[in-house]
C-alpha cells in the first residue's frame, strides 16, 4: 500500500576496512594490544650489568705495635780531636798513615827534636850554675848570721848577705821552671794523638814548617766505636718523649741511601731546651758500631721507639680515609660488595693505623681503590702490585 520496501544492502568488498576490523577476534586483538603495550621495554627488559672496581685489600690484626717517631738525623762521633802543635818545628817523620785507626798516645807526627835539646841543655847549665851560687851565698848568710852576733858586721852587710842568698835561690827557681818548659817542649815535638779513633786527612807531610798553636789542625781524629746520631723531634711530640724516657727508649737508625737494614741503639742524650727558631728539641741516640757501618756525616733515616703496645688492632694506614664525619674505612663483605664503617683511630704513622673502635681482628677491610667505590658496590680483588684495571 503505501509503504517503501526496505533498500537492498549491497555487498562490501572484502578489502575494506569494514570487512578488517571484523576479521580480527577478540583474543587476537588483546594479545595485539599488550604487545603494542609492552613494545617500547622490551630493548631494556634485560639490565646491563656494571662493571667491578678492582681494589686491593688486607685483613685487619692485632698485633704488638711500637709507639715511634720518625725523623732523620746525622751521624758525629762521641769524640773529636782537632790535632795541631804546641811548639813550632819542620816535620821530621810521619807515625801513621791516613784512615789508620790510632790508640790514644800514639806518636803521629815528629818535628827536628835538635833545638829543643839545645835549649834543654841550656836551661840546665843556667840552674847548675844558680845552684852553685845559691849554695856560696847561703853559706855567706849564715857566716854573716854568726859575725852578726858577735857584732863584727854592721847589720847592714848582714842584710846584704842575706839578700843576694834569698835572690840566689829565687833564680835557681826560675832556672828550674825553664827546665821543666825546655823539656815539655822536647815532649811536644812528637806530636801524639790526644784519643783512640780514626785518623782523618793530614794536612803536612814531612820537611813541613809547622807553627806553633796555629788552629789550623794538621790532622783530626773522631772516635767511631761507640758513636752518635743527632735528631730533632717537634715540639707537640715533646710530652711523649718525657713519659718515656726513663724507659729505656731505643733508637733504629737505616742509611738514606736504601739499606734495608736498621742499626739499633739506645736514646742518650734529651736536650734541655727547644730551639726558638725551629720549634724542635735535639735528641741523640748512641750506637756500638763495632762493625764500622755508621760514618760522622752519614744522614740517616731515625726511628725513635719509645713504648711497644702489645695488643693493638691495626690495619694499613692507606686504608683510611678521613670524611667531614671523622674517619672511616671501606669494609669487604662475603658477597664481593663493600660497607662503609666508621671507625676512631688513636694513632697512625705512614704505615699503620691503631684502631681505638669501629672494627674487628679478622675484617678485611680495602687499601687502594676506595676512591673509586661506594657503599654497596661490588669490587674485585686483587694482588698488590696487579694491573688495577678490571
Amino acid at each position: 500500500m503505501g509503504s517503501e520496501a526496505p533498500a537492498p544492502l549491497l555487498p562490501r568488498r572484502p578489502g575494506s576496512p569494514s570487512c578488517r576490523l571484523r576479521a580480527w577476534s577478540a583474543p587476537a586483538l588483546c594479545a595485539a594490544l599488550l604487545a603494542l603495550v609492552l613494545l617500547p621495554g622490551c630493548g631494556g627488559g634485560k639490565s646491563q650489568r656494571q662493571p667491578r672496581v678492582a681494589v686491593t685489600v688486607a685483613r685487619v690484626e692485632r698485633r704488638a705495635v711500637p709507639l715511634q717517631i720518625i725523623t732523620t738525623g746525622t751521624i758525629e762521633p762521641v769524640e773529636t780531636a782537632n790535632v795541631g802543635s804546641q811548639v813550632g818545628g819542620v816535620v821530621q817523620r810521619l807515625g801513621f798513615t791516613e784512615g789508620q785507626d790510632v790508640a790514644a798516645g800514639h806518636v803521629l807526627i815528629e818535628l827536628d827534636p835538635r833545638p829543643f835539646r839545645a835549649a834543654l841543655e841550656q836551661a840546665r847549665g843556667t840552674l847548675a850554675r844558680d845552684l852553685a851560687q845559691w849554695h856560696s851565698a847561703r853559706l855567706d848568710a849564715e857566716r854573716a848570721d854568726r859575725l852578726l852576733e858577735q857584732n863584727l858586721i854592721s847589720p847592714s852587710d848582714h842584710d846584704k848577705a842575706t839578700a843576694a842568698a834569698e835572690a840566689y835561690r829565687a833564680a835557681v827557681q826560675a832556672d828550674s821552671g825553664s827546665v821543666a818548659s825546655a823539656r815539655l817542649n822536647l815532649e811536644f815535638s812528637s806530636i801524639r794523638a790526644p784519643i783512640t779513633g780514626r785518623s782523618g786527612k793530614l794536612n803536612v807531610h814531612v820537611g813541613d814548617l809547622v807553627k806553633a798553636g796555629t788552629s789550623d789542625a794538621l790532622v783530626t781524629i773522631n772516635r767511631v766505636t761507640p758513636i752518635r746520631v743527632t735528631f730533632t723531634v717537634p715540639q707537640d711530640q715533646i710530652p711523649l718523649v718525657q713519659r718515656y724516657r726513663n724507659g729505656a727508649p731505643r733508637v733504629f737508625v737505616r742509611a738514606s741511601s736504601g739499606d734495608s737494614a736498621e742499626v739499633a741503639g739506645r736514646l742518650s742524650f734529651v736536650d734541655n731546651a727547644v730551639d726558638p727558631a725551629t720549634g724542635t728539641l735535639l735528641l741523640k741516640g748512641e750506637f756500638p758500631n763495632r762493625d764500622g757501618r755508621l760514618w760522622p756525616g752519614e744522614f740517616v733515616g731515625v726511628r725513635l721507639v719509645l713504648t711497644v703496645q702489645p695488643d693493638a688492632l691495626v690495619v694499613p694506614a692507606p686504608a683510611v680515609t678521613n670524611g667531614q664525619q671523622g674517619a672511616y674505612v671501606y669494609v669487604l663483605n662475603p658477597d664481593s660488595t663493600t660497607t662503609l664503617r666508621p671507625i676512631r683511630v688513636s694513632r697512625a704513622d705512614d704505615v699503620t693505623a691503631v684502631v681505638a673502635s669501629g672494627l674487628k681482628p679478622g675484617e678485611v677491610v680495602v687499601t687502594d681503590g676506595q676512591f673509586r667505590i661506594s657503599p654497596g658496590a661490588r669490587v674485585l680483588v686483587r694482588k698488590a702490585g696487579q694491573d688495577s684495571r678490571p
